[in-house]
């Protein structure tokens, strides 16, 4: 089964998981950059003009992606990896599952939090990608073994 894990990565921790749960499994691997990057002040939450905090208060946001992910018609099951905004997605998810057919795939979110969990997220990716076989995911702490990360992926495909 051809597995990739699509992550998006403001600060490199979801970046940490994503490559671990890609070795785990074996999955290639496809980071979700933005077209323009965050800055620090672009990701500062506390501040309500942030560009952060301006997409999440706009369910229409789409920041763009640098690129895409070659013959994503390759890939059966697509875990997809974000740090928790706002007790859900970042927009710039949003703008990858809609870039993409996901019809007949099996899509498992997984997220990086301090915290909270993934909150509506599988509802709002069952939106996004009609179609799609959306698991309800995962929420990795910093200290996820690879072992704990392989059996809960096998069970989510």
């Amino acid at each position: 089964m051809k597995t990739l894990v699509a992550f998006f990565s403001a600060s490199g921790v979801t970046a940490k998981a994503a490559e671990k749960l890609a070795d785990a499994v074996g999955a290639d691997l496809f980071e979700i950059e933005p077209q323009t990057p965050y800055t620090k002040a672009d990701l500062n939450w506390m501040n309500k003009n942030s560009r952060s905090s301006l997409e999440m208060k706009d369910r229409t946001s789409r920041p763009p992606i640098r690129t895409k992910v070659e013959n994503m018609e390759q890939y059966e099951v697509i875990f997809v990896g974000f740090p928790v905004w706002w007790y859900r997605e970042p927009s710039i998810i949003d703008t990858f599952m809609e870039s993409y057919d996901f019809s007949g795939k099996t899509v498992v979110p997984f997220c990086t939090s301090g915290g909270s969990g993934l909150g509506d997220t599988a509802k709002n990716l069952s939106r996004l990608a009609p179609g799609a076989n959306i698991k309800e995911g995962k929420r990795m702490t910093r200290r996820e073994k690879p072992e704990e990360m392989k059996v809960w992926a096998e069970k989510a495909m």
